[in-house]
């Protein structure tokens, strides 16, 4: 395949990192977006200690959920690099709680980073992809855009919208050679849930193989959390010659979680 400039939101966060480092090890030039002050070290040193320099990644600083900062964001990557062929849609963050006690603004909050942050991010580049008769976007959704789950809200809508937002630009390009799928992931050891767990552990008095497991058991039948490096995998599988046929979809990678 072609080298292409992949763009990835949120790209310096666990999955976003891990995504960056595949398409790049894939032969890709991968810009990585994020909006964090301060977290670009982190994102070099994983970059660097996957044998990644600075000819095959850039960081771009931009807050997804402000339409213009993404356009011109979008602009000066490919003045820079060349045009966005590859979209990765990875930023998104969670306000989780019962829905009683959710704010207005913590409702707002995460429909801005996890719904009006796609939007915002292909429209500058989707013009582009159609006039070249190539693209490929990503959205990362969640096994929440597959079913419901308790004082999560905010985070189910979310990714359930995010997959219709998916469909239906699928079909609006199914004859332009520009595929759009959407990624389901279960359980991912990020930093959060590291968090809880070490909570628990704390708690409960339990070893962590005992923590993980309890953890684990309501959700995950596999047992085992989803690495990130596979979720990347899936992303360059749908982004390679052999995902081209592969558009519309609502893919989980989550221990067969769904399945149950």
């Amino acid at each position: 395949m072609n080298k292409r400039i992949a763009l990835v939101t949120g790209g310096v966060g666990g999955i976003g990192t891990a995504i960056c480092k595949r398409l790049a090890q894939d032969g890709h030039f991968v810009v990585a977006n994020y909006a964090i002050p301060g977290t670009e070290d982190r994102w070099h040193k994983a970059m660097n200690a996957a044998g990644l320099n600075g000819s095959t990644s850039a960081l771009a600083f931009g807050d997804v959920t402000d339409y213009a900062a993404m356009g011109e964001m979008v602009d000066k990557i490919e003045a820079e690099h060349g045009a966005v062929d590859i979209l990765v849609n990875c930023a998104g963050i969670t306000r989780d709680a019962r829905f009683t006690k959710m704010t207005l603004q913590q409702w707002r909050e995460v429909m801005a980073s996890n719904l009006d942050s796609v939007f915002n991010a292909t429209r500058p580049v989707f013009e582009g992809m159609c006039q070249r008769g190539f693209g490929r976007i990503v959205n990362i959704s969640s096994v929440y855009g597959l079913f419901g789950g308790v004082n999560r809200v905010d985070y189910v809508t979310t990714k359930t919208a995010l997959i219709g937002f998916t469909r239906a630009i699928a079909l609006e390009t199914a004859r332009a050679n520009i595929t759009c799928n959407a990624i389901c992931p279960g359980t991912i050891p990020t930093p959060n849930i590291e968090g809880r767990l070490e909570a628990e552990r704390a708690k409960s008095g339990q070893s962590r193989e005992e923590t993980e497991r309890a953890f684990l058991e309501t959700r995950q039948p596999s047992g085992k959390f989803v690495a990130p490096d596979r979720v990347a995998a899936l992303v360059a599988l749908l982004c390679g010659p052999s995902g081209a046929d592969i558009t519309g979809s609502a893919i989980p990678i989550d221990g067969g979680w769904s399945a149950s």
